[in-house]
């Protein structure tokens, strides 16, 4: 079997809570996964349940108060600043809101060539790199001098996902990338990662609350609850027969088209309760 490229074991993360005799709040407490090269990780959960948490100790923006967290083999838990700006290289991230995580004042080039240019790439390939971007995921090479405010929702997601590819990255965490778009978008976006994916085999961690999104493009799926993880296990087998009751809630929250195949599942999954 593949080594995994990332290993969480018994991670936990506390944040202090004011006052003298309250205790820490846990945000995660005990939660291990791994994610394999060329794999995709999903990661659901209601709000609250800790998985952006998760994806922030991968990216070292919440702090480890327990457990360890292996990248390729070498301890990530507790790096330096410099150190992580060196990882960056390798593990990346792609923000829910496309509104708000690409900067209004710049052009897109300036967006995608901001991290080449930190890296000291010469601006001859920094440009080319910029259109291999544009159009690896789906946009033309003009929109390079074009501001963010004159593309839609899903073009300027798929600006960010640019953005996350530039450097070549061997991970990519993905945190509720599609939530802030329509159906149809989200479905254009969710196959683009596939198909980035299958061209450059990298893994993703794919953070989400709706059970569908992650059915269609995962692996591997875990279910958090209150800073847990209580069901993981193959996508198909997770999102269609889960076996913990909580995943089973989140299973009847997500509604399919079929209003009669709904109702169907519905009575289903009271009879195995009642049973």
């Amino acid at each position: 079997m593949t080594e995994p490229i990332l290993d969480m074991c018994n991670v936990q993360v506390q944040y202090p809570v004011k006052g003298m005799r309250k205790q820490p709040f846990i945000a995660l407490n005990g939660v291990s996964l791994d994610i394999r090269p060329g794999e995709t990780v999903g990661l659901v959960g209601e709000s609250g349940s800790g998985k952006t948490t998760l994806g922030r100790t991968v990216l070292g923006l919440a702090p480890v108060s327990g457990g360890r967290i292996n990248y390729r083999g070498r301890d990530i838990t507790h790096l330096s600043r410099h150190e992580r700006r060196e990882l960056s290289d390798e593990i990346q991230v792609v923000f829910q809101d496309p509104y708000t995580s690409l900067n209004p004042a710049m052009t897109i080039e300036r967006i995608l060539t901001e991290p080449l240019t930190a890296r000291r790439m010469p601006t001859a390939e920094a440009s080319k790199r910029v259109r291999d971007l544009l159009d690896s995921v789906g946009l033309p090479s003009n929109a390079a001098h074009r501001l963010p405010r004159e593309f839609s929702g899903g073009q300027r997601q798929r600006i960010a996902i640019a953005r996350s590819l530039a450097l070549e990255p061997k991970l990519i965490v993905c945190d509720e990338p599609v939530s802030a778009l329509d159906l149809s978008t989200q479905a254009r976006v969710t196959d683009l990662l596939i198909e980035i994916q299958e061209r450059t085999g990298v893994a993703y961690l794919f953070i989400s609350h709706d059970l569908a999104v992650v059915r269609h493009l995962s692996h591997r799926v875990a279910v958090m609850y209150r800073g847990e993880i209580v069901e993981w296990g193959d996508g198909d087998t997770v999102t269609s027969d889960p076996e913990h009751p909580y995943t089973q809630r989140l299973l009847l929250s997500s509604p399919i088209a079929d209003p009669v195949l709904q109702d169907e599942r519905r009575e289903r999954r009271a009879r195995s309760v009642v049973g």
